[in-house]
């Protein structure tokens, strides 16, 4: 009998995600990406997404044969919060999408049974199922792209909580009168350390009188400063773009030592596009969470950045939909 295939997609706040993922698990046996590009609207979102779960099954059929029979359903990754029992949108800050089916817009689409959880609950899923994870029973995920996000897993199971809001690590508090946050809150800290924030205080500090090789890099445009232009700066020896760096890595130290005194994981994966900064941002942030948390707690956790690039989420939708069905089944 043929293996049978999960369409995985990841929406994100800059890129839509889709891929094709065996149910055993796997790396996806296909894949692709485009800017989301929110402000269209959800419903142009899903045509997109049917579009690219179009061509994703036809590659990977191409080359491993069969048919469309062998795709048993989609597991969709959203940011929130969710209603996930309603399968609906309640509110994406970095989307601007409010109260919208967005399971069972995808599911007509594609003509196929669908699931939704958050997107950081899968790209969490993917890295313990299939990632840097493995084997773990406690993990905690933090994505790290256009906002913060954070996925739990306890004792070998994801944790959604009461509403299926478990897990908004981007949501905690790190400064009462703080930086205002996306959600209407201040001083939250994916108001710190998300990709957009790190941009925004590298041009804050250029804009107040910082000598960088980021102006350079960015042709004199300050608003083209993104978390990687600071990354390249930073390959160059850039000081301000170093400063930026220590400050999100402490930053982000503050916010895990609470994570790892609340939970006392095993392993805290690292996600998104600032895990390319590796080391530069992965050794001051452990350092950092030394100087916060327990000895003990820290002793007994791993932080690594995630395995799977970007196809955490992919991999993680298509696992949660696997999981479910399996449960229900």
């Amino acid at each position: 009998m043929l293996e049978r295939w999960v369409i995985g997609v990841d929406i994100g706040g800059t890129n839509l995600v889709v891929g094709v993922v065996p149910c055993a698990g796997g790396r996806p046996l296909a894949i692709t990406s485009r800017p989301t590009r929110s402000d269209r609207g959800a419903d142009a979102a899903v045509d997109d997404i049917g579009t690219m779960a179009d061509a994703v099954v036809a590659e990977a059929l191409a080359s491993h044969g069969g048919s469309r029979a062998r795709v048993i359903g989609v597991g969709v990754g959203c940011p929130g919060p969710l209603d996930l029992a309603r399968g609906r949108i309640i509110e994406t800050p970095n989307l601007g999408w409010r109260d919208y089916p967005i399971r069972d817009r995808v599911a007509s689409r594609l003509g196929l049974p669908a699931t939704l959880d958050n997107d950081a609950n899968c790209a969490t899923y993917g890295e313990w199922w299939q990632g840097a994870a493995r084997g773990a029973q406690s993990v905690v995920g933090v994505t790290i792209g256009t906002g913060v996000g954070g996925g739990l897993i306890l004792d070998g199971r994801l944790v959604r909580g009461a509403s299926g809001g478990a897990g908004e690590l981007g949501h905690t508090t790190i400064d009462i009168d703080g930086r205002l946050c996306g959600c209407g809150n201040r001083g939250c800290l994916e108001a710190y350390a998300s990709g957009t924030s790190i941009a925004a205080r590298a041009r804050e500090g250029i804009e107040a009188g910082a000598s960088s090789e980021i102006t350079r890099l960015v042709d004199g445009d300050l608003s083209r400063i993104t978390a990687l232009t600071v990354y390249d700066a930073l390959l160059l020896g850039d000081l301000h773009a170093r400063e930026v760096l220590l400050e999100t890595a402490e930053l982000l130290g503050a916010g895990l030592a609470s994570v790892i005194n609340l939970f006392n994981p095993e392993v805290i994966v690292i996600m998104g596009g600032v895990t390319k900064a590796g080391e530069h941002l992965l050794s001051p942030l452990r350092s950092a969470v030394r100087r916060r948390a327990f000895a003990s707690a820290v002793d007994a956790c791993r932080i690594v950045p995630g395995e799977l690039d970007g196809a955490a989420g992919v991999v993680g939708a298509a696992g949660v939909f696997t999981a479910l069905m399996e449960a229900a089944a």
